[in-house]
């Protein structure tokens, strides 16, 4: 199915069930979320997806993975609109949080059969591995760091469909599939027999995102070359995050790419390619009231 930014009615028609803020809730109530990211070389990834999150759920908890004094004390002067944890806290929270996103902002490097950590990159396969193990009927997001540095059978052990936001170097890595020069029709044909394969949702990021549980099937169009800067996939899978916490996962997905996009058309019109990760979120949570 086709959705289209120049097309309001088309992301309507999923978007029914979409479960609105209840007036009568209690803090919590609306959904929350753990965001696992961010390392010693990439701060502001994850400082990006966890403002996002902020505007769209209740609580935000995030955890770097790097825990020192000075990297916490940096973060916790950047980002103001939730609560940063430890490490040692990560099970308490993932346990409490409706949904948990792991990867934005973390290291990639090589992949080690013994979970030993030494390095950045080992921590990101570690947790990443730990985390689905541990807590197999838990929403999750993976993005970035962690689709690169996990293995792709460890998808078959989740109950819960999680969904996974590659770009097509992730996805290659990730699954072993090159799929950038393939054709419109092929990308989707593989996008929807992995989804299926691995049991999951995943939001393929391209000029026209795939989005696919295995069954169904979404192709989002719109946006612009600004949608480019680095940062945007981290909003991305934030929004999903969001989402995923109180909503259906497929519609999480396809929300969130459409909203992604449609910002982008109206920031294009105000200053054209000229914005930036801020000013995306910024005018996010105006594009989702006016659809909403």
């Amino acid at each position: 199915m086709l959705i289209s930014t120049k097309d309001k009615n088309s992301i309507l028609s999923i978007t029914k069930d979409f479960k609105l803020p209840n007036k009568d809730a209690h803090k919590g109530d609306n959904g929350k979320v753990l965001i696992i990211g961010g390392s010693s070389l990439f701060h502001s990834a994850s400082i990006w997806a966890a403002e996002m999150a902020s505007y769209i759920v209740d609580i935000v908890h995030y955890s770097s993975t790097v825990e020192n004094n000075e990297i916490l004390t940096s973060i916790k002067k950047k980002f103001l609109n939730g609560i940063v944890i430890e490490k040692k806290d990560i099970n308490k929270y993932t346990e409490e949080d409706d949904c948990v996103l792991i990867g934005p902002g973390m290291i990639r490097g090589e992949k080690k059969k013994i979970l030993d950590i030494h390095t950045e990159s080992d921590y990101t396969r570690y947790i990443v591995k730990y985390l689905i193990d541990k807590y197999p009927k838990k929403k999750f997001v993976f993005d970035a760091g962690a689709l690169q540095m996990m293995d792709k059978e460890w998808l078959l052990k989740l109950k819960v469909k999680p969904i996974l936001t590659p770009h097509a170097i992730e996805f290659k890595t990730l699954f072993g599939i090159d799929v950038k020069q393939q054709p419109e029709d092929k990308k989707v044909e593989i996008v929807k027999k992995t989804a299926k394969k691995y049991n999951c949702i995943i939001l393929f990021k391209s000029v026209k995102d795939i989005i696919s549980d295995g069954k169904e099937v979404y192709i989002v169009e719109g946006g612009n070359a600004g949608l480019a800067k680095g940062g945007s996939g981290d909003v991305l899978a934030s929004l999903a995050c969001s989402f995923y916490a109180k909503n259906d996962g497929l519609l999480s997905a396809v929300l969130s790419s459409w909203l992604i996009k449609k910002t982008g058309d109206e920031l294009f019109l105000k200053q054209g390619y000229w914005y930036n990760i801020s000013n995306i979120i910024e005018a996010i949570p105006n594009t989702l009231k006016i659809l909403l």
